[in-house]
């Protein structure tokens, strides 16, 4: 029997996912595969490449044939260099780890009750202010009547001369 190492396409339109399988050389593209020894996502961002060395090492000792694009993927991860006795090339890129959500989450928490209990007085100093604030007020309301009944006095006088100015 003729084996191949070759891609299974999965994924979704416009959003291939592959895995990298061991299949009969006669077996349709996404057919029964014998096993499957790695995977590709070339959407991501750098492309994410996973193989198992030793399975590919077996099945390439064996006889197994990559095709072409598997050959490719296999140079890139270092294991066709390995089973030819080459140099080996350099490492792939890998994408940064993502920050744990639930670390983040806390941590943003945390901010926003710190940032909370810096501007942001309790709901009993809001009740107490206005109390406090109605006494001055209180005691400015008869300074207030007092000033006044000394102003009206000038704009009045401040208005008759208009009148007589203009006429």
């Amino acid at each position: 029997m003729a084996v191949k190492i070759k891609l299974k396409r999965l994924g979704m339109i416009r959003n291939p996912q592959y895995r990298i399988v061991i299949a009969d050389s006669r077996t349709k593209r996404d057919g029964r595969a014998i096993e499957e020894i790695g995977l590709y996502h070339p959407k991501e961002n750098p492309s994410r490449i996973e193989v198992d060395s030793d399975r590919a090492a077996y099945w390439l000792g064996v006889g197994a044939q990559p095709t072409e694009p598997v050959l490719k993927l296999l140079k890139l991860t270092g294991d066709w260099q390995k089973f030819k006795g080459e140099p080996a090339p350099a490492p792939l890129l890998v994408a940064e780890p993502k920050a744990d959500r639930h670390a983040v989450y806390e941590a943003a928490a945390k901010e926003a009750l710190s940032l909370e209990a810096a501007t942001t007085p309790k709901k009993s100093t809001r009740k107490a202010a206005p109390k406090a604030e109605e006494a001055p007020k209180a005691a400015e309301a008869p300074k207030a009547e007092e000033a006044a009944a000394e102003t009206p006095a000038e704009p009045t006088a401040a208005a008759e001369e208009k009148p007589e100015g203009e006429a």
